[in-house]
């Protein structure tokens, strides 16, 4: 049986083979969720003001952009409640590198990195080690490639 890193889930909650959507198969929604929950229920605040990833609970809910997104208590609920934009992953939270190249790809909420005060996720942490090695660049290409790599 694959592991969940060998599927790639868009915010349909379906899994696609293959660590790669193809153009045709992406119409994805604009947010990278697992069952309708963002970022697979991690707390997105808690990046910036904890400075790691931690699982949030369904007791604080917010939907925004057509996703459900947890957190670990009332006070990041309220602060992504008050401005998403600012803690929201870029690219829908699909994998920061792969937006780069051209296509969608799930993400794990170990593989993170706030850059100029955005939260860029990836699909592992060694995906991670190799966008990291011209933030710049990817960012740049990402830029580019989004949100009409959703397409």
């Amino acid at each position: 049986m694959l592991s969940r890193r060998h599927f790639l889930t868009i915010a349909t909650g379906f899994p696609i083979a293959g660590a790669i959507a193809t153009r045709a198969a992406a119409q994805a929604a604009p947010v990278y969720a697992n069952n309708g929950v963002a970022v697979d229920g991690s707390d997105v605040v808690a990046y910036f003001t904890q400075g790691a990833p931690v699982q949030g609970s369904p007791e604080f809910v917010h939907n925004w952009n057509g996703t459900t997104w947890h957190f670990s208590n009332a006070a990041n609920r309220d602060a992504f409640a008050a401005d998403p934009a600012a803690y929201a992953p870029q690219y829908g939270g699909y994998c920061a590198w792969a937006i780069s190249e051209g296509y969608i790809a799930s993400t794990v909420p170990e593989a993170w990195r706030i850059v100029d005060g955005k939260l860029y996720l990836n699909f592992s942490r060694r995906v991670q080690r190799r966008w990291e090695r011209d933030i710049p660049t990817r960012i740049s290409a990402a830029d580019a490639n989004w949100p009409t790599v959703l397409e």
